[in-house]
């Protein structure tokens, strides 16, 4: 994803409250140049996977709906891919187009076995019904066929989703300049790929094609590592738990910062041991390093992109 790139460079080199500090992207590409870590893709046993195109329209549901959890303490991104995992086990049928455009707010917390409103529930059943519509009318109800249209680039899937699913188009205006992120149709490739493990529905001869997902945990996950500084007005803002309004500039830069600085460790890897790292599995890795840290403090923005 080029444009995710090229806007995201774009946007740190313009940045009033983000920087990428050389320095930290030295110290972890040094730390990591010898020992790549390996995350697997499902290492928390959460998903649902049966090598087959319902685990292609369960990952492509979960997609849609996997964004802002912040504002309910409890409620996580586990939560959400174990509750669907358990929902398409008992009924195989769970996911079909034609019911996914019916799907209430009281019927998703039942199927996710969730006792309150969910955060941006309206939007939740809004996104299922846009994904059911959509692949009932172009891609004969399964997500399956709309990842065979892509002839096994990830890029053009991105690109694909982005075209056809409104709630997928993952960008902004910063400072006059359109900036592309596509968090969660990236993250639907690589959801396909690391299931896969690179076969099948999961094959992609441009997986490197995708940059890291711009989310909330990452940004916290570098900047505690000493990659990102922020501002003093942003430090505040985050430390005492002030809601950064989605489409900002502090928000927009602690995202598209956060894919230039993935990009730049990459890079770095590759330049001092020569080995080839994708930047999903860095993503993979820095997500997972900042699940499992408890004293993570990240920024707080009510938005369906993440």
């Amino acid at each position: 994803m080029e444009e995710v790139r090229a806007t995201s460079a774009w946007v740190a080199s313009h940045s009033s409250h983000v920087i990428v500090d050389s320095s930290g992207v030295e110290e972890v590409a040094e730390r990591m140049k010898d020992s790549i870590p390996k995350v697997e893709w499902d290492f928390e046993g959460i998903h649902y996977f049966d090598n087959g195109p319902l685990t292609v329209q369960y990952l492509f549901v979960l997609d849609a709906l996997n964004f802002c959890f912040w504002p309910d303490k409890e409620m996580s991104y586990d939560h959400l891919a174990a509750g669907l995992r358990e929902a398409i086990q008992n009924d195989k049928s769970a996911f079909d187009a034609d019911r996914l455009q019916k799907y209430t707010g009281l019927e998703l917390r039942k199927m996710l076995k969730w006792p309150r409103p969910l955060p941006l529930e309206d939007e939740r059943v809004r996104l299922l019904h846009e994904v059911g519509f959509e692949l009932e009318r172009s891609f004969d109800g399964k997500a399956s066929k709309l990842v065979e249209s892509c002839e096994k680039s990830a890029a053009k899937l991105v690109v694909l989703i982005a075209s056809h699913f409104p709630g997928f188009r993952d960008h902004t205006v910063y400072k006059g300049h359109q900036v592309f992120l596509y968090k969660r149709a990236q993250i639907f490739a690589a959801d396909l790929w690391g299931a896969f493990k690179g076969q099948g529905y999961g094959e992609f001869i441009d997986i490197d094609s995708v940059t890291m997902f711009a989310d909330y945990i990452v940004p916290a996950v570098l900047q505690q590592l000493g990659v990102l500084k922020y501002s003093p007005s942003l430090s505040k803002m985050i430390e005492s738990n002030q809601e950064i309004s989605s489409g900002s500039e502090e928000e927009v830069e602690l995202r598209a910062c956060s894919v230039h600085a993935v990009e730049k460790i990459r890079e770095l890897i590759h330049r001092k041991s020569g080995k080839q790292v994708l930047s999903v599995e860095l993503d993979l890795w820095l997500w997972a390093f900042g699940v499992q840290c408890r004293s993570l403090q990240h920024h707080r923005t009510l938005s369906i992109y993440y």
